[in-house]
């Protein structure tokens, strides 16, 4: 990449960046509003014992609540300038250490997960490709669809019972060591291992039909060769894409999991957190996770330039 190239693509990280500040300023407004308008009392949550009619207003007095919506937002962005996300307002620890702890528990499970569906789809779906309309193509197309239609939960439960209730070889909660992140991992991961088995076969099967494919066969380049340098290269853009939103997904989409598994992530955090009416524990699950998708499809977006330098990014 020359230089052009790089300030180019320099200028148009910057450009991204700041469009992710409104973005997220946008995100945060949102939640803040919903959390707003729910339904009861977050005073009676804050408050020790049932609280007087006088502590409920000192309550509301002390954490702003008796404010407008657009006052406090204001407040909460006044905040949010000089790094402070403020405490929760049940524990009255500062939120940021908690969500950071949380989410590091999501990167490893999201992780985990995402390396079991790159691999697993990524081979599975080769394989189909090469094994077209044979028996082999056909099994693994009705697995990854099976894998598709049943639900999250449902794997995890089946896990569960397999692994841990009738095998003993996994526990079924908690995250002390990597024995804790297997069933978690294996059911978050199912999904995503169907879909890139079929999106890798769809891509490949239309590669391999190109005539820049067919020329090197012909040209008597191995089959190794002609599926690495030629084929899976080209097919890795939309799969590069697919794979961008299911970090995404693995970020924001895992509370059903750690829900299942008792897993101490940022899921499990922010469901918590809205039960208890806890605004600012919720604003800065919302922002982490945000923010870690929004910097995942950014790089997404420049890795395009770096696998087909003839991709240009505007």
């Amino acid at each position: 990449m020359g230089g052009g190239g790089a300030a180019g693509l320099a200028g148009y990280v910057v450009k991204r960046l700041l469009a992710m500040l409104l973005l997220l300023a946008g995100v945060t407004f949102i939640v803040f509003g919903m959390m707003y308008l729910a339904p009861g009392d977050v005073t009676v949550m804050i408050a020790a014992s049932s609280p007087s009619p006088e502590q409920v207003a000192a309550i509301r007095r002390d954490f702003g609540l008796d404010q407008p919506l657009w006052t406090q937002y204001g407040m909460f962005l006044g905040r949010l300038a000089r790094g402070d996300l403020g405490d929760s307002w049940i524990d009255r620890r500062p939120v940021m250490p908690q969500v950071l702890d949380a989410f590091g528990y999501t990167l490893r499970l999201a992780a985990a997960a995402l390396v079991l569906s790159i691999v697993l789809g990524t081979v599975g779906g080769i394989w189909s490709a090469l094994r077209h309309r044979s028996l082999a193509d056909e099994s693994i197309l009705t697995v990854t669809l099976l894998g598709i239609s049943v639900p999250i939960f449902v794997t995890g439960l089946l896990l569960i019972y397999t692994f841990a209730f009738r095998l003993g070889w996994f526990p079924t909660s908690g995250a002390g060591s990597w024995r804790h992140l297997v069933l978690p991992a294996c059911t978050l991961a199912s999904f995503l291992i169907a879909y890139n088995v079929r999106m890798t076969r769809a891509c490949m099967l239309e590669v391999l039909g190109q005539d820049y494919v067919r020329t090197a066969r012909a040209k008597g380049v191995r089959e190794l060769g002609v599926l690495g340098r030629h084929a899976l290269r080209n097919a890795l853009i939309p799969m590069v894409t697919v794979v961008g939103l299911q970090v995404g997904l693995l970020l924001g989409g895992s509370v059903i999991t750690e829900t299942v598994f008792a897993y101490p992530g940022v899921g499990q955090l922010i469901v918590s957190a809205i039960s208890a009416r806890d605004t600012p524990l919720v604003q800065a699950c919302v922002l982490v996770t945000a923010s870690g998708f929004i910097l995942v499809n950014l790089l997404v977006d420049v890795s395009y330039v770096l696998i087909d330098p003839r991709i240009r990014l505007s």
